[in-house]
């Protein structure tokens, strides 16, 4: 055999070597790209299996079923995330953890693929097997449910109470502290908030809210007042007090009344406080004077006069319905809330249309930045078209205040701080919007429980 000849043939050998070796690395490669998929997509589905999990411990009356109920959400998410087949692969779950500590129950969750090393050119070499592992710490919370139940939600009064209980029933009522507020003219707790013990009577907030009926104004600063009130009562030194405190809030109006003690004009002798109130059109006389205890019940006799402005001297300088003139005079202390201001609106001791509407909107919008200066967070859900209507003494929209209150990324300039808890709105712009906007505000609270 000539030289060139034996040269050709250890050529082709050569060549021939090259190209599987070529194959084999690109078979490699494309294997470890599956294999990378395959790992993102476990990845994903153990986050929704662990979240599942973390939220699915709120049913259940016992640890036992609170568990159960929690691996079941787990594999249900998993599965439901990871396709059968998924890049050739096949997955498989491991044992989910749940673990129980004072403040915060923890969730592992473990999964891993298995999928061949397909190589070019028919080979294979084994098979490749990707495994993730994530963890979900569900802290416990306390959080207190504001519902205003003022006339203008009668036509919805059906999907606001179903809604609602839909809304409570995804916390755990033997880890979650949880107080019920409602407001019309009045505050009113219909539940309160355990100061010590952790858990809630969710039988007992279902029965009052299925029992809500619609009537009186919107005095939100009423319920804002009592919600900060209640969230507060859990003392500082509880060891059980949770990290993350929230408080819901959901309207379907602009705020259009204050309570207050007035200082009214010689001969004039009412000694009680009361609401005063608004219409939302933008003129007429502030009228009044309803209990700052009740929904919708005027307090009668001198002190609910036909003409309230001219029997009444002036409004206070600072929000006192629940402490009185005498006691902003001798406790400084108490002076959290000016009604008289330059701003964010332009408030006189006049009691006119202008300075009670405005005043009920600088009221709700300065409790829930104090508030949101204790670390506690707001989340506000609004429901109906009117929210985007401009109302009000400014023609404003209510939805701006519920944005400033929640403080949102989108809320005017006014209100939005970055450096304080960022909390959310949810628009429900018709009934049936209500029930996924009350879930959307609940995954999101779990969410940052995480």
């Amino acid at each position: 055999m000539r030289t060139h000849d034996k040269q050709r043939g250890g050529v082709l050998v050569m060549v021939i070597i090259s190209l599987v070796a070529l194959l084999a690395v690109v078979g490699l490669a494309f294997s470890a790209g599956l294999s990378y998929l395959v790992r993102s997509k476990l990845n994903a589905a153990t986050d929704a299996a662990g979240l599942a999990a973390a939220r699915a411990i709120s049913n259940g009356n016992n640890q036992t079923e609170q568990i159960a109920n929690a691996k079941a959400a787990a594999q249900r998410f998993f599965y439901a995330n990871f396709p059968a087949n998924y890049m050739m692969s096949t997955a498989t779950l491991n044992d989910v953890g749940v673990s129980f500590s004072t403040s915060e129950v923890t969730v592992t969750v473990s999964a891993s693929a298995t999928l061949p090393t397909a190589l070019f050119g028919g080979f294979a070499s084994g098979t490749l097997a990707p495994s993730v592992l994530t963890e979900t710490k569900r802290k416990d919370l306390d959080m207190i449910l504001v519902m205003d139940v003022s006339g203008s939600l009668a036509p919805s009064a059906a999907n606001v109470r179903s809604s609602a209980v839909t809304f409570l029933n995804q916390f755990n009522v033997a880890r979650d502290r949880v107080g019920l507020v409602r407001f019309a003219f009045g505050g009113i707790v219909d539940d309160q908030i355990r100061p010590i013990a952790r858990g809630f009577d969710r039988a007992s907030m279902i029965n009052h809210i299925k029992a809500y009926q619609f009537s009186g104004a919107t005095a939100s600063a009423e319920g804002m007042y009592w919600a900060r009130q209640q969230i507060n009562s859990v003392p500082t030194a509880n060891l059980n007090r949770s990290n993350l405190r929230v408080i819901v809030f959901f309207s379907d109006g602009t705020p259009n009344s204050i309570g207050a003690y007035l200082n009214w004009k010689p001969g004039n002798n009412c000694t009680e406080p009361g609401v005063v109130y608004t219409d939302d059109d933008g003129s007429g006389a502030p009228a009044g004077l309803y209990k700052t205890t009740e929904q919708y019940d005027d307090i009668g006799g001198v002190c609910t006069p036909a003409d309230l402005p001219g029997k009444v001297a002036s409004l206070p300088d600072w929000y006192n319905a629940h402490n009185g003139s005498f006691a902003l005079a001798n406790d400084p202390s108490k002076r959290e809330f000016p009604i008289v201001t330059n701003s964010p609106r332009v408030v006189t001791n006049a009691l006119t249309y202008q300075n009670v509407n405005r005043a009920a909107r600088n009221l709700v919008e300065a409790m829930a930045s104090k508030s949101r200066d204790e670390g506690i967070y707001i989340f506000t859900l609004g429901l109906g078209s009117s929210l985007k209507a401009n109302t009000g003494y400014d023609g404003e929209r209510g939805e701006d205040t519920l944005k400033c209150m929640a403080n949102t990324v989108d809320a005017p300039s006014r209100c939005y701080n970055p450096a304080k808890p960022v909390g959310m709105y949810c628009f429900a712009a018709t009934q049936s919007d209500l029930t996924p906007c009350f879930s959307k505000l609940a995954s999101a609270i779990l969410r940052i429980s995480k």
